[in-house]
């Protein structure tokens, strides 16, 4: 069935998303994982915050070796979670409350249980033998080149019955598609309508970048060990050894992202956001959303890093604006994949302002943000012993590398309660619960006027009422070694935005002609004076103000 080109009020340009991780949400049945019916009875939460849009990380059938991000039916919810119905009483709530429901795709490879690849590898002629990848051993049995694993090791599994290597970016049960078999694309493309036809509002595409491959199978060149950690991987994985030129990032995805935003503009006020890992990093994600025919927004790693002076945020920003034509990034400074924002940023105690300025900052740029569950409490990361850890990924990289475990576990709703209000309490959650996390818990944070949720929810709701932090323009002011600083304009409206990244005292001398007609405090920032011509902050200061 194809359809015409639907109504699209853009709400995603400026929205803000907030990410649930089902397994550690919110657990309705008290097996010790979260599921869809615990998430619906807490989407009032998400709504009280003032967000556009819930993204919801994979809950489609799995063997759950990667947690979800190994699918092995596409078009049907794994009952660790729920049901069909489940996921549509959870967008009927959700649509009640305002909110539109993103869902996470995983199209890039699907699990080795899935019946396509059962399929695929039974035979070298089958119906779908050219569905995943492929390829012949060299000479000496070796696989067929030197890509390597997001995971570690090669990218290449044996398989006996086939007497061939199939390629895995990530782990050998993730099977990679071949996205130069146009019916793989076709099928891809059916089960994203199944979904759009039960109410989803977009997507978020999971490692959108590594869809198609070197048809040539060329080898990666070398760059050597790094010094330290790269935006895609750490410095302990010899992963971040490659340059990725022929295994992910190729020009053929665009053909493809087109299909995509056909299909998916079909159908009312819809988006695709795109997870972009490559080391081109915003250039990429500028790439992937230019034309207004593929991706509406991207984002990539460049703040999700430890690094986050004022010089290198201005440069991402800077790097992003310089290329972006009609692009649109999604700033996101967390989520289920790095170590929780209060920790990255802050170490082991973070500084209570610091933890209020970056949402200031984030929701400031000119682009859609997303928010990570529990972020507006201030989580840090837990510890996981090693022995409770759940991750493949820090399984392997132990101990340089401690895996994502740390930012997965439990949401903690109730500091009284012994599972933290995840659940019943009838089983042992499927991760640790952080006790670290219970001071910091919703109930307690609700009820304290001064808490950095309430914060968020003062803040996001402010933002709503201006037009020029959702739609203007952005002009960084000059690189201070302490301060980033830029204004956004919309029709007429100039709004400053200046942050002191650092925790020492900082002053900022705004340029000729910028007078402040008014200090916006309404925003809740703190920390910083204006004193004639110039500014002066506390340790991680923000402030917001109108120019003449």
């Amino acid at each position: 069935m194809t359809r015409g080109k639907a109504r699209n009020s853009d709400w995603w340009r400026g929205g803000v998303i907030y990410q649930v991780y089902p397994r550690s949400f919110a657990d309705s049945n008290g097996d010790g994982i979260g599921d869809l019916p615990g998430i619906t009875r807490r989407l009032e939460h998400i709504a009280s915050l003032g967000v556009d849009a819930v993204w919801l990380s994979p809950f489609f059938k799995s063997p759950m070796k990667d947690f979800g991000y190994d699918v092995s039916d596409y078009n049907d919810v794994d009952p660790m979670f729920g049901t069909l119905a489940d996921f549509c009483a959870l967008v009927a709530r959700a649509h009640e409350l305002g909110l539109k429901v993103m869902i996470d795709q995983v199209l890039s490879h699907s699990s080795d249980q899935h019946p396509w690849f059962t399929e695929s590898r039974a035979s070298r002629s089958n119906a779908k033998a050219d569905w995943y990848v492929w390829a012949d051993a060299k000479h000496d049995g070796t696989p067929p080149n030197n890509w390597l694993s997001v995971f570690g090791g090669s990218a290449w599994q044996w398989d006996t019955r086939r007497r061939q290597y199939y390629l895995h970016n990530f782990l050998a049960s993730q099977p990679d598609l071949n996205f130069h078999t146009p019916a793989v694309q076709d099928a891809l493309l059916a089960s994203l309508r199944f979904w759009l036809e039960l109410g989803v509002d977009g997507y978020r595409l999971d490692a959108i970048n590594f869809c198609f491959h070197d048809a040539q199978l060329r080898d990666n060149p070398g760059r050597g060990m790094p010094e330290t950690d790269e935006p895609t991987a750490p410095a302990a994985n010899p992963y971040s050894w490659q340059l990725h030129r022929f295994d992910k990032s190729q020009p053929d995805a665009l053909h493809f992202l087109r299909r995509l935003r056909t299909l998916v503009d079909q159908y009312d006020d819809t988006t695709l956001l795109g997870e972009i890992g490559d080391e081109a990093g915003m250039t990429m994600v500028a790439q992937y959303t230019d034309g207004g025919d593929k991706l509406h927004k991207g984002y990539c790693f460049d703040l999700l890093s430890a690094e986050h002076d004022a010089p290198h945020i201005r440069r991402v920003i800077d790097k992003f604006e310089r290329v972006a034509g009609s692009g649109w990034p999604c700033w996101a400074l967390s989520n289920h994949d790095c170590t929780r924002l209060a920790t990255r940023w802050g170490g082991a105690q973070p500084h209570p302002a610091l933890l209020r300025l970056a949402p200031a900052l984030q929701l400031s740029l000119r682009g859609s943000s997303c928010i990570y569950q529990g972020d507006e409490l201030g989580l840090p990361e837990a510890e996981i012993a090693f022995e409770d850890l759940q991750d493949p990924y820090g399984i392997a990289m132990w101990p340089e590398f401690k895996g994502r475990d740390g930012c997965r576990t439990p949401m903690p709703w109730d500091s009284a309660a012994t599972d933290l209000g995840f659940g019943s309490g009838a089983a042992r959650p499927w991760l640790p619960l952080a006790e670290s996390h219970r001071a910091l818990a919703v109930d307690r944070q609700h009820a304290d006027p001064a808490s950095l949720l309430q914060h968020y929810r003062r803040l996001l709701h402010w933002r709503r009422g201006q037009p020029a932090l959702i739609h203007g323009e952005i002009e960084l002011l000059p690189e201070h070694a302490q301060v980033l600083a830029f204004v956004r304009s919309h029709r007429g409206e100039r709004i400053l935005c200046a942050f002191n990244l650092s925790e020492r005292a900082a002053a900022f001398e705004l340029r000729a002609g910028d007078a402040i007609t008014q200090q916006l405090d309404d925003s809740g920032a703190r920390g910083a004076t204006v004193v004639g011509a110039g500014l002066r902050f506390e340790p991680f200061g923000v402030l917001f103000a109108r120019l003449a």
